[in-house]
């Protein structure tokens, strides 16, 4: 399948937009930045919602809009399935009937597979003003997928839901993004939700795209450094469990060729492709290796570079990248102190320590 090829400028109001991008056609790709930055005016280009001033855009090999060509396909021939922030489903139509609307040939095994994957099978015959914030949002997106869109878009889903139903439909998005085989494009302001969800990120600021790539590249590059607070900054890693040690409720993850991590134990199948966050905060480094310590996990590296950074409460700290393996790098956190009581500087080898019980389960989600 080929990706999702946008290419497109569009005024609105002060704002001009600027797009030049290509979205992969499986997975998740969050769509992020500050309010007001074009998020979902990119989403509802995509939709057939706004036109475009000029541009192109394809999918699969087919052209959605040309400004060149005079093409632009109308929304209900597009086959996009979108989930609004509000679940604006119709008050007078039981769950079903919403579900079923605009379905034109209802697929009972697909009908009961998403119900099922929703939890929402007990919900089917009551009517919108019997159900909580997050069962609407679920019957929302089940709505949208019943409707079987090559594509789907999601914009804030959650953003309207306090936070007890968020944490409700968030296991939901998971499986979903894991079970549904199909491009899912998320719009969202909460770096928790991309950081449990998304696989790839684009972050677009003032109408442009600042960056655009893997997950875990992006959140590593200095893009998103405006969003890591002395406390957030950190690391992210596809990992793969190799091995549970029960005795100690303890996984282990290999992250690179000869590097693993061991952590709380993971709830997942040797095997399962996984996703782990490690804070810089946690990170400690030695230029001797430790010996006799309580901390399970002393991986070699080499550093790469030295940032000092001054936060906005005036506290000098200082971000060292270290390569653990080709490619796969760790941030940690130190003092100013420390860097210069250690002399660290770029090509220096190093220990890196990095706590076990310091990644827990929330640390670790399920890799897309």
């Amino acid at each position: 399948m080929s990706d999702l090829q946008l290419r497109f400028r569009k005024q609105l109001g002060d704002t001009h937009i600027d797009v030049d991008l290509a979205i992969p056609s499986s997975g998740v790709t969050a769509i992020f930045g500050r309010s007001g930055a074009g998020k979902t005016s990119l989403i509802n280009v995509i939709s057939g919602l706004i036109c475009p001033d000029d541009g192109e855009i394809t999918f699969n090999g087919r052209t959605l809009f040309s400004k060149a060509q005079g093409i632009n396909v109308p929304i209900h021939r597009r086959n996009i399935g979108y989930v609004f922030q509000e679940a604006r489903l119709f008050p007078h139509y039981s769950v079903k009937g919403n579900l079923l609307y605009g379905v034109k040939e209802i697929d009972a095994a697909q009908f009961d597979t998403i119900t099922s994957l929703l939890a929402i099978q007990h919900l089917l015959k009551r009517f919108p003003h019997q159900l909580s914030g997050g069962e609407k949002q679920r019957v929302a997106i089940g709505r949208a997928l019943l409707s079987k869109p090559d594509i789907l878009l999601m914009d804030e889903p959650l953003a309207s839901l306090d936070l007890p139903r968020k944490r409700e439909v968030l296991p939901f998005l998971e499986q979903l993004t894991e079970r549904v085989k199909l491009p899912i494009v998320y719009v969202s302001h909460s770096l928790d939700e991309v950081l449990r969800l998304a696989r790839h990120l684009v972050v677009i600021d003032k109408g442009q795209v600042t960056i655009s790539g893997r997950l875990e590249n992006v959140w590593a590059s200095a893009a998103m450094r405006p969003w890591q607070s002395y406390a957030e900054q950190s690391s992210l890693f596809e990992g793969r469990i190799s091995e549970h040690w029960q005795k100690y409720a303890l996984s282990k993850v290999s992250i690179a060729p000869n590097v693993a991590l061991w952590v709380q134990k993971v709830d997942m199948p040797v095997n399962s492709s996984v996703r782990m966050q490690i804070r810089a905060n946690d990170v400690s480094l030695t230029t001797v290796k430790p010996q006799s310590t309580s901390i399970r996990n002393i991986l070699p590296a080499t550093v790469k570079s030295v940032e000092v950074l001054h936060d906005s409460i005036d506290k000098q700290s200082v971000a060292v990248e270290v390569e653990l393996a080709r490619e796969c790098f760790l941030w940690a956190r130190l003092t100013a102190w420390a860097v210069d009581e250690l002399n660290l500087k770029p090509g220096d080898d190093v220990y890196v320590q990095v706590k076990g019980a310091s990644i827990s389960q929330k640390d670790v989600s399920l890799s897309h």
